[in-house]
């Protein structure tokens, strides 16, 4: 696998996340911390806590930005926790906070996410996600990760 220490991947998708979703977010989320990236998410359940649980059980660090004013509201897994009081709006700083996006399943805020990403100029990977120019599809976690790692190498 690419190594891309330094690196913070944002991990997106949605709250209510189906089984399949979370397991894939989950390995998602091990792999970028077995490649030494940081795994950067809004902070709450679904698929960023599993994403969140799965770099915590390789040891990795999670950045977890909350759409509300309590910190205490992130899931168990989230390292550092940032308050942000902007509700979605806090969509743009999980992006702009990551050099990449990584975007599993997803409703409309994950749509906002992929487009933001896009905007800036940033590689986007998409596991069963919205059919976007721009986004590069990928079969599974394995293949995400790779490309994604690739992409910021």
């Amino acid at each position: 696998m690419a190594n891309a220490p330094g690196s913070y991947v944002a991990v997106v998708g949605p709250l209510s996340a189906s089984e399949s979703d979370r397991s894939i977010a989950e390995e998602v989320g091990r792999r970028l911390a077995l490649a030494r990236a940081v795994v950067v998410c809004g902070g709450l359940g679904g698929v960023m806590e599993a994403a969140c649980r799965g770099a915590k059980s390789a040891g990795g660090t999670t950045v977890g930005l909350l759409p509300g004013e309590d910190r205490a509201a992130a899931n168990p897994w989230v390292d550092v926790a940032v308050a942000t009081g902007l509700g979605e709006a806090r969509n743009v700083l999980v992006v702009r906070a990551s050099d990449a996006l990584v975007a599993v399943g997803g409703g409309y805020g994950t749509l906002s996410e992929i487009a933001f990403a896009l905007r800036a100029g940033k590689p986007v990977v998409g596991i069963g996600t919205w059919d976007v120019a721009g986004v590069q599809p990928a079969g599974g976690a394995a293949e995400a990760v790779g490309a994604v790692l690739a992409a910021l190498a």
